[in-house]
């Protein structure tokens, strides 16, 4: 059994950049920071920002494209590399093909629709 699997919950880190394919394929680049934080040896609190290369195709890159620098997103997908030569160098890079996109962000302080569904089923449970 094999799983290649991503979830990601972070920031965009700037504006989404649409981009097409030699064939005319269109597709949404994102740029994705995420944080890890931690206590070191002096008691100090110290922190790593992961900046990920999120990529979204046809409906979905659509929407992405309506995302704005800064919001707060939750990201599934896979892992993927690709190798590309640039100056007569070949570089691999990595980059998250992405397959649901969802904003986390709160609307006029209520929740996103991407989160409505938990809020309905905590209305329904009993006292």
């Amino acid at each position: 059994m094999y799983q290649n699997r991503l979830s990601l919950i972070g920031f965009s880190g700037k504006e989404p950049e649409q981009t097409f394919t030699k064939n005319g394929a269109a597709y949404t680049v994102l740029s994705l920071a995420t944080k890890t934080s931690w206590k070191n040896d002096n008691d100090e609190w110290e922190s790593r920002t992961e900046w990920h290369r999120i990529i979204a195709w046809s409906k979905l890159g659509e929407f992405a494209l309506s995302l704005t620098k800064g919001a707060h997103l939750q990201v599934e997908g896979e892992l993927r590399s690709r190798e590309y030569e640039k100056d007569g160098v070949k570089r691999r890079i990595w980059e998250c093909k992405a397959y649901r996109i969802a904003k986390l962000d709160r609307i006029r302080g209520r929740r996103s629709r991407a989160s409505a569904p938990r809020a309905a089923l905590r209305s329904r449970q009993k006292p």
